[in-house]
């Protein structure tokens, strides 16, 4: 048996596999491309064949980063929401959120992922997780009266999308929130009117 830095082997998994994702985001983040599964090694400090007792591929190794990284997303942009002055607010709070993890890489992983293993399989995981992100979002629309809330959160996400572009094309996140805040501005202050005298 291979000798264990932790009190049980469990333990010793668990914290190997801590290291190997930590190492494949951080790869992921300096260099926007799929890190290969000897770089991952190198960057945990473990032996090549180790990586593979945990993950048998690199896309094994990305579907399992996508899955560390999203329920982290999901709480970062549902607590800028809860965070927003107003219920109005907590629209541009989503957008912004969602643009700050992108500038920060988060968004790198999906990328990388579909770049290496495009199908079917990886655009219904992705759509799901879309749509469980965006329930926070219609939810807002809907409390706020928008009609057809569904429809207006695509929109809006839509908007995302050309922000996540822009920053991946070089403008700063400050240039980009800029953009949201002229975009999105009057609508958020259409619906915090309506929402201060309902």
């Amino acid at each position: 048996m291979p000798r264990i830095s932790a009190a049980t082997v469990a333990e010793h998994r668990a914290a190997q596999e801590r290291a190997l994702l930590d190492a494949a985001h951080e790869l992921l983040q300096e260099t926007s491309e799929a890190p290969t599964m000897a770089e991952v090694a190198l960057r945990a400090g473990v032996s090549r064949p180790s990586v593979y007792q945990y993950f048998g591929s690199r896309q094994d190794l990305l579907q399992a980063l996508v899955r560390d990284i999203f329920p982290r997303w999901t709480e970062r942009v549902t607590g800028a929401m809860a965070d927003a002055p107003t219920e109005a607010d907590r629209i541009l709070a989503y957008a912004t959120a969602n643009l700050d993890l992108v500038a920060e890489g988060a968004h790198a992983v999906g990328a990388a992922l579909a770049a290496l293993a495009p199908g079917a399989e990886l655009d219904e995981q992705a759509t799901r997780m879309h749509r469980q992100l965006q329930e926070p979002l219609i939810a807002t629309l809907t409390e706020l009266g928008v009609a057809d809330a569904e429809s207006v959160a695509e929109m809006i996400n839509a908007v995302v999308h050309a922000g996540t572009r822009m920053l991946e094309s070089g403008q700063t996140v400050a240039q980009v929130h800029a953009h949201l805040k002229t975009l999105l501005g009057p609508f958020v202050a259409g619906r915090r009117a309506a929402e201060a005298s309902g």
